[in-house]
């Protein structure tokens, strides 16, 4: 059996291409119409082309919608967070920038189809990547993809469809599977880039170098860093202004705290092996490690309203906290992760017919958190001002057995493609209790001066703690073509989980050709996340800035198993549970123009989030002084319908290639029942409903033409609304559409060297004000769904040989 033979076979096996080639992958067999005729290249047809670079978003002969994205594509955009340069290509992506919003300042929400962030499976090479140790607001807890370097990815894989059945928990929205480089050569780019307001400046440096080990393999090596500066898009507080006005011997910092991105350094390793001990037998492993560092601004402390730091007791006689901060304080939220991947397994053939493969991986995420210039007023004069606040992780360890059998029928003319499977996975979630002052509770706390460090309080020993969650899978997945025209597939998992019982799922999918170049295609689908550890079993704190009052709440967020959130009505979680359909049409023609409409439905039962916010009942023990207590809580039900759009078009344009491409997305998500859609919980109504477009889409024009490429790219963002996230009364503001220009230039010195200048937002647009956050000093909202630090210009160089 051929090496070429086997890597498909491998494919197939683990569910990225289908018996007919689905999914994506090799360039032999690129510019093939499904008649067996020579068609015209159109992006269907030659996705994995040298050179080209345009995006490459579906294939023609998939059951189900998967965009395609190539080196030159991830190129294309000017950054090095793979979440940015995601929301870029694909139309339904969306991820928000978060200033000052405690951990979600650096591992950023993500979403696909307005969906959850924890709702999209992300895979590397095949393989489950492990989730992020943070809880997000709504308690998702999501794969942070810019963790994985971008200048290690060969392509990426966006299935647009239901997969559970496929893939297990979290494939709700869709599956994104980053395929790393393993091609020999070696790659160097350094990069530098800064916001037309001065600020922001960002210095990125990538390595990749591989060797084909002769007859027997590859290996790849990759290394990037990055180290971006602080962004502000700041007014002055008006409190600080007055503050100023009533103190004028003091010097009051214009701003007293600052709204934008945060300082951040990140360095990124990582390897990619494959090893043939023979024709039919491969080993092969990969690593990804990442360390970053990063701080962020919190709110600011008015000496004249902060009563619970400022405070004159006879418990403390002669202290008192402005001799240590005479002009308020913004306390400086750190955060440093270590995150990890390893992956290592070996496949082969029992027949040609029959492959097999097995694996393991582990996966480990950590985060630790510190606060600087803060108090623990409670300590009084004995208090540190800087704390650990403790450490968050993650870790979780997946094996895998998967088969794949080409079963011959008779009666068909290609064989039946059977995988099938068994999964065994533990996940396991650890608190670690921070420094004792960051949440002890002082003497004076009697006096009303706040206990723990002010701004977050840290991890406390009742906290902290190891929770584990293991499951068990099997699987079945068939693709049976029906003659030259019909193809169908039908898949089914079953998975227990040790936490809560057992799943299962299944999805069936068919393909009609109506012409060699004109298809039809739809799925069928159940789907689950199930809850993690994390979600189950932890409890945390938060601060925050009411925007009426300008004073601080802090709001505790309950274990549903806690007793008093059972007081409250907590529940035992359960599973989040979907149905999926949709139905697509796709073509090419002869004259380079290919596309694809798809219309889907996603129905979500039991739907995870956080319940409204209640106040702590009388008598009730409240150490920590909450102001508020809320718990996770499967409470909702919602339905999600929309449309992706992708039009194609490539033609020879003078004496160079032009390429444009229009991706849309439509997508509305209404909430049907539960507590969302009554009074008490307004807000998460809203934040389900309207806090992301509902419609987002780009159209992008590029032209190569000798040593010069062209490139501009329109995005366009629909209207959304936001809500101020108060302790009690939010205020909502909705926000117009947006749109951005961007435009690059790239020149080839020569073979081994490249240049590319450019510019996204390059009008400098900024959306409206948030005039209901103005009391903080913030000008644009922090939950926009793009970038608010308006026009970026950057500038790299690109060595290769």
């Amino acid at each position: 059996m051929h090496r070429s033979k086997l890597s498909r076979s491998i494919l197939l096996a683990l569910g990225l291409v289908s018996a007919g080639g689905a999914i994506a992958a090799d360039a032999g067999t690129a510019g093939t119409s499904s008649s067996g005729n020579a068609a015209a290249p159109t992006q269907l047809d030659a996705m994995l082309v040298t050179g080209t670079r345009a995006s490459n978003r579906t294939q023609f002969e998939t059951l189900a919608p998967v965009d395609v994205f190539t080196k030159q594509d991830i190129q294309s955009v000017d950054s090095t967070d793979l979440k940015d340069v995601l929301a870029q290509l694909v139309p339904s992506f969306v991820v928000q920038r978060l200033p000052m919003a405690d951990g979600q300042v650096f591992v950023r929400p993500a979403t696909l189809r307005g969906l959850s962030p924890d709702q999209t499976l992300v895979l590397v090479n095949g393989r489950r990547f492990h989730r992020s140790a943070l809880l997000g607001n709504r308690g998702a807890q999501a794969a942070d993809l810019a963790q994985i370097p971008t200048s290690a990815i060969k392509r990426i894989e966006v299935l647009r469809d239901g997969a559970s059945a496929q893939y297990g928990s979290d494939a709700i929205a869709g599956v994104i599977n980053i395929i790393l480089e393993d091609s020999p050569g070696t790659e160097i780019t350094a990069g530098y880039s800064q916001y037309a307001q001065g600020d922001g400046a960002s210095r990125d440096f990538s390595a990749r170098t591989g060797w084909a080990l002769g007859d027997y393999g590859s290996l790849a090596l990759f290394a990037e860093s990055s180290n971006s500066d602080a962004t502000s898009r700041t007014r002055q507080r008006p409190d600080a202004i007055a503050f100023q006005a009533a103190h004028p011997e003091l010097d009051v910092p214009n701003p007293v705290q600052r709204w934008g991105q945060p300082e951040l350094e990140s360095r990124r390793v990582g390897f990619n092996l494959k090893a043939n001990a023979s024709d039919t037998l491969e080993l092969y492993a990969f690593g990804l490690y990442s360390h970053s560092d990063g701080v962020s601004d919190f709110n600011w402390r008015n000496p004249d309203t902060t009563t619970g730091a400022y405070r004159t007791t006879s418990i403390f006689p002669g202290w008192n906290l402005r001799s240590l901060y005479p002009v308020g304080f913004s306390p400086q939220y750190g955060n440093t992760q270590n995150d990890l991947q390893l992956v290592a397994g070996l496949r082969g053939e029992i027949t040609p017919k029959l492959r097999w493969d097995l694996s393991a991986s582990y996966g480990r995420n950590a985060i630790d958190y510190s606060l600087d210039n803060s108090i623990n007023a409670s300590l009084g004069p004995d208090s540190p001002t800087s704390f650990d606040l403790g450490r968050l992780t993650q870790t979780e360890k997946n094996a895998n057995a998967d088969f794949n059998y080409e079963w011959d029928v008779a009666a068909l003319s290609k064989p039946v493609n059977v995988a099938f499977g068994a999964e065994f996975r533990q996940e396991t979630y650890q608190v670690r209790a921070g420094d004792p002052a960051s949440y002890a509770v002082g003497r004076g706390a009697a006096a009303g001066l706040e206990a723990n460090s002010n701004g977050a309080p840290g991890f406390s020993a009742s906290q902290a703690g190891q929770w584990s969650q293991r499951s068990k899978a099997a699987y079945v997945d068939m693709e049976v073509p029906l003659g030259e025209r019909w193809s169908i597939g039908a898949a089914g998992r079953y998975e227990d989980f040790s936490s809560f019982g057992s799943t299962v799922d299944g999805k069936l999918s068919a393909r009609f050709a109506i012409t060699p170049d004109v298809a039809l295609r739809g799925t069928l689908s159940t789907g689950f996340r199930a809850p993690t550890p994390a979600q189950l079993n932890t409890t945390s704190t938060t601060q925050g800035l009411d925007t009426r009052t300008l004073q601080i709440f802090t709001s505790g967020r309950l274990s549903p198993s806690d007793p008093l959130a059972q007081l409250l009505g907590a529940k035992p979680l359960t599973p989040e549970e979907s149905r999926t359909a949709s139905l697509g049409l796709t073509w090419r023609t002869d004259l380079g123009l290919s596309g694809s409409v798809d219309v889907y439905r996603i129905t979500l039962s039991d739907r995870f989030s956080q319940s409204a916010s209640f106040a702590i009942p009388a008598g009730t023990p409240n150490p920590l002084g909450y102001t508020s207590v809320n718990y996770f809580t499967n409470d909702f039900d919602t339905t999600t319908t929309g449309v992706d759009v992708v039009g194609n078009y490539l033609r020879d344009l003078g004496a160079g290639r032009m390429t444009l491409t229009l991706a849309y997305n439509y997508n509305q998500t209404r909430v049907d029942n539960g507590s969302t859609s009554v009074a008490t919980n307004e807000t998460q109504r809203v934040l389900f409903e309207d806090r992301l477009p509902e419609h987002k889409g780009s159209f992008t024009g590029s032209w190569d033409i000798g040593a010069w490429s062209l490139m501009a790219r329109v995005r366009y963002y629909g209207k959304w609304t936001d809500s101020t996230g108060n302790a009690t009364g939010d205020i909502y503001q909705q926000f117009g559409a947006m749109t951005f220009l961007d435009l690059a230039v790239g020149y080839r010195i020569n073979e081994h060297h490249s240049l590319r200048v450019g510019a996204d937002n390059v009008f400098d647009r900024y959306p409206d004000e948030a005039t209901f956050q103005a009391s903080r000093g913030l000008i644009y909202s922090r939950n926009a769904p793009y970038d608010t630090d308006g026009a970026n210009v950057y500038a790299q160089y690109r060595l290769t040989f």
